[in-house]
Order: C-alpha cells, then structure tokens, then sequence
C-alpha cells in the first residue's frame, strides 16, 4: 500500500493553486472555530489545528483532494467540553494554563478512537446514518453555531451551551456599538460579495482584510476611551514560537475527557466520510473509508499534542480545493504549509481581529450548514421522515450531540425495518388466497404454474401454500407468527420459501413453530424451495419437512390428502 493514497506528480500546478485557494478561505474560518470552539484566546488554537489536522490527515487519509481543518461540529463539540469541564470547577481562562491540556487529552483520545475505527473498518457502517439523522444534526449544528455567536455578534460575554448562551445574553442585553458595527460590515461582506468578485477572495477573506483595518482605525482602544465608551473585544496577543509540543493532562477529569473524546471521534468521522462522499462525486474518484479514518485519527492525535483543535474533512474547503485544480493528497498538505506561514508571520496582525468579526463570519457558516431544502420539503416526502429530522435538530440542539445521532439512527432503522416488514406481509397476503371462509378459492391469479394450479385444485382447500418472498428479518417473523393459528383450518400446510435469500434466525424460529404447530395439531407441513445458507439454516435448527421445491412439496400434499 502506498504511503500517500492517490498521490502523484502529473498534476502539480493544479494542487498548488487548489491548496493555496483552500488556505485563504481557510485562514478566517481557522480563526472563528478557534474563538467560538474555547472563547477568547482562543483563536489562534484553530489556525493550528487547521495546519497540523491538515497535513497529517492529507498525507495519510483516503480521499485524495479532501481538506480537513476545525469544523462546524467540531468546534461545537469543543465548546462542550469546555462548558462540562466548567461545570465540574474548571477555570475557562486559557492563560491560566489549567482548562487547555484537559481539553487537548479529549482530543487526542479523539483521534486514537478514530484510528481504531479505521483498524477495526469501521468506515462502511459510518457512512450508513440515514439522510433523514444526518440533515437533523447538522441542521442543530447551524442553530447552535447561530445561537452562540449572537453574544459576540453584539459584543455581549457569553459562555455555556445554548440555553446558558441565551439567558446570559439577555440578562446582560447591553450591545457594544463599536462590536454592532464591526458585525453589520462583516455581515454585509459575506452575505452581499457579488460572485464575480467571491470567486477570487472569498467573502469571510474579503471581510477580514476590509473591517479589521478599519475597525483598528476607528474603534481603536484610545478612541474609544476619550468617547466613554467601552473598548471593542478583540482575538488579543497570540502566543509567540507558533507550534510546542505540550503535553495534555489525562489525570483529572477523565471520565468527561473519555465521553468528550469518543464523541470528537464519531463526530469526526461523520463530518469527515460525508464530505469524502462529496470530494469522489465532484472529481470522480473513489475514498478508502477505513485509511481516511485512520487519517484524520493521526492528525488529531497529533493536533492535541500541538494545542491545536480537532478537524474532519471540510466540505467547502475540499470542493473549493477540486474546483481551484487540486486532485492528489498534495493539495492539502500546500493549504496547510501555507497556513502555518501565515502563522509564524501574522501574529501580530491577527491580535487585532475583533471576536465579533469572527462571529459575523461564523453567523453565514451556520445558516449555510442548516439544511434549508430538506426542512422545508421533508413533510411532503413523509411525515416519519419529517419528525426524524426535526427530533435529531432538538436532541442535538437541547440535549447531547452523540446522543441526538445514535437516538436518530435508532428510531429511523426502526421505521425502516417496520416499513420493509409491512411490504413483505402484504406479499404474504397477496399471494395466500385461502382463508378461514373460503376453501374454493380460485388460484389462478397465483404466480405458480399451471400443473401446481391443477394440483392444488385437486386438493379440495385441505392445503395451505404459504409463500415468503424477500429477505426475512426479525420484523417479519411476527407476521409469520400472526397466521400460525390459520394451520388448524387445513390438513397440510406448504411454506413456500423459494424467493427468500437470507433468513434471520428470528424469522427461522418462526418457521419451525409454525411446522410445530401443524403437528401438534395432526398436520402434515412442509418448507419448499430452501437453498444454499437458507436450507444449511433450517437444517441446523432441525426443522422437518424441508423438500426441494414446491411441485415436489404439493405432490405429497395430494398423495396426504387422497390417503
């Protein structure tokens, strides 16, 4: 297996340009990831985990032009954790050097499960989650986003999660007018950047380059004081020597550093193997599942030792980065070479970003997560559908991110295998004509030929020919149970399982109580059509009366039924 999946030198430009195109759109999200993910401090802690995730999970991932750096439901994720921690005593001040390496031991733990996955080729099953969960949650992700940033959009502290965001932002209602100003600029930027003009600096970059100067010249500190009014938050001092190895502490709290770690780790992978999905539909290529995992578990590992926060694969990072040229693992590794240049040079520059920036930046990143189109149509495909997604959207929003998904992908598999059990039983229905008051029925409607036909009618309505199509799970096994009793209206009962290629051993033990049952009650009953694993099954359970096909099933039948 090659060291770097995907890679080669044939096109060399095209990951340059890609790779430098996906940094510059890069550089300010880094940032507000950072700030919204650990509040003030914060930020600089994005741009490395954007630098190191980057790197490491391009040269060792599986999908070629993917780019990965902090993320929407990473950073939310992170913002979690810092509140858990907060919750149990810790101090949130990141100067103070005791919340940091808490939060990067989850992070590494984050990364080590994700490795495990890939070892354990756990990426098929990832990729698995229903439409309806996935829409939900990253729906709840928008919302959270949008419901955390208002505080500094306004220029108002905040912490905690949602619910704790909003009640200190209304108890403290009190705007910062230099922070309004800063967010209605910013906000003007992102949202009405003509197209021309985006596709060559993109908005969150333009906004960057445009408000923070001007909110240096006219909402500087000193100008500020001599109006009595207050000073304008800004991201503040960066921490000098860019990346130190630092270790995390995993001697306290481990219990919420443990649960914090496994849910970066599912969260990541979700984020990562959906935009992966996106990277091969778009360049038409094909993702190694388990090698991205195992990627992305590597450059979180590593990103936790580098105070940097976690990432997954980036959606509108990796399409910017196909769509600008980049096709091989190169292309990832450029956007974070020339972002970790931007930061041993930039420091200074960026102390002087104000959070509300950054906010107005994360304000379009959460409506652009929020799934508009399916919200708005999900009702009109089905009502089931549509209360799957809206429940997922409140769990993740109101109660927990990873219990919000695996809720979801319960309660839809549910649905799912109700309505699949519901179409096999009205094949079992469709296909049965006989019933309690009716022992003339006429079978030529049947799917059988016409000497069976001729067979069956000689059999006077004594025999029952049950026919099971499809593969049988536990869900149909009640509908086999349900027309157990249907046996003592008949002197032979026939089950007909020639179209069944799979048979859960629920739906096997349902069969062989139905067989039971007709002895018991001095029937004669036979399974026909059983082939290959279906019949090793039944053999294996013991079940008698299994012949080889359905003509030779209704020839003993008649020879039963005339002695």
């Amino acid at each position: 297996m090659a060291l770097i999946h995907g890679f080669h030198l044939k096109n060399v430009r095209g990951d340059l340009l890609g790779g430098l195109t996906a940094a510059v759109v890069a550089l300010p999200l880094a940032l507000a990831f950072g700030n919204a993910a650990l509040g003030p401090g914060g930020a600089i802690y994005g741009l490395y985990g954007a630098v190191v995730v980057g790197f490491i999970a391009a040269l060792f991932g599986g999908t070629p032009a993917q780019v990965s750096g902090p993320t929407g439901p990473m950073s939310v994720t992170v913002a979690g954790v810092v509140a858990s921690l907060a919750a149990v005593g810790v101090s949130r001040d990141l100067a103070g050097g005791e919340i940091l390496p808490l939060v990067m031991a989850a992070v590494v733990i984050g990364g080590l499960f994700q490795v495990l996955f890939g070892v354990l080729k756990l990426g098929k099953y990832i990729t698995l989650v229903p439409y309806s969960v996935v829409s939900g949650f990253m729906s709840g992700i928008g919302v959270i986003i949008l419901a955390l940033q208002l505080g500094p959009l306004l220029g108002i502290s905040t912490r905690g999660g949602v619910l704790d965001s909003l009640r200190a932002l209304f108890a403290n209602f009190q705007p910062n007018g230099a922070a309004v100003a800063v967010a209605v600029m910013t906000l003007a930027i992102v949202f009405l950047t003509p197209r021309r003009i985006s596709q060559w600096v993109p908005s969150p970059l333009l906004a960057l380059l445009i408000v923070t100067p001007l909110s240096v010249v006219f909402f500087g500190d000193a100008a500020l004081q001599a109006r009595g009014l207050d000073p304008l938050p800004r991201i503040g001092e960066i921490p000098e020597g860019g990346l130190v190895l630092s270790m995390p502490n995993w001697n306290e709290h481990f219990p919420v550093i443990l649960k914090a770690g496994l849910v970066l780790a599912v969260l990541g992978a979700i984020d990562s193997l959906l935009t992966s999905l996106v990277a091969d539909n778009i360049s038409q290529t094909r993702h190694d599942s388990d090698r991205e995992l195992i990627g992305q578990g590597l450059g979180n590992s590593l990103a936790g030792l580098l105070t940097g926060l976690p990432g997954a694969g980036a959606t509108m990072r990796t399409v910017i980065n196909i769509k600008s040229g980049g096709r091989t693992p190169l292309s990832g590794m450029v956007h974070s070479i020339v972002l970790l240049i931007v930061l041993l040079g930039a420091g200074p520059l960026a102390a002087e970003i104000p959070t509300a920036l950054l906010a107005g930046i994360l304000i379009k990143v959460g409506l652009d997560i929020i799934d508009w189109g399916f919200l708005r149509r999900a009702h009109r495909l089905s009502l089931k559908t549509a209360a799957v997604m809206y429940g997922v959207l409140l769990m993740t929003v109101f109660w927990d991110l990873i219990w919000a998904v695996l809720v979801g992908v319960f309660v839809a598999n549910m649905l799912t295998i109700d309505s699949i059990t519901q179409t096999q039983l009205e094949g079992m229905d469709a296909d049965n004509p006989l019933s309690e008051s009716d022992s003339s029925a006429n079978f030529d409607d049947l799917p059988i030929s016409q000497e069976e036909k001729e067979m069956l009618d000689k059999c006077s309505g004594e025999v029952m020919l049950f026919r099971l199509r499809g593969p049988l799970s536990f869900g149909a096994a009640k509908g086999i149970t349900e027309r157990m009793m249907l046996v003592r209206n008949y002197k032979v009962l026939i089950l007909d399982i020639t179209d069944v290629p799979r048979l859960g051993v629920t739906a096997a033990l349902a069969i062989e109580d139905m067989v039971q049952e007709a002895k018991k009650n001095s029937r004669k009953a036979y399974v026909a059509g059983a082939t290959g694993p279906v019949k090793e099954r039944l053999v294996r359970f013991g079940v008698d009366g299994v012949v080889e096909t359905r003509i030779e099933a209704l020839k003993t039948a008649v020879a039963d039924i005339i002695t």
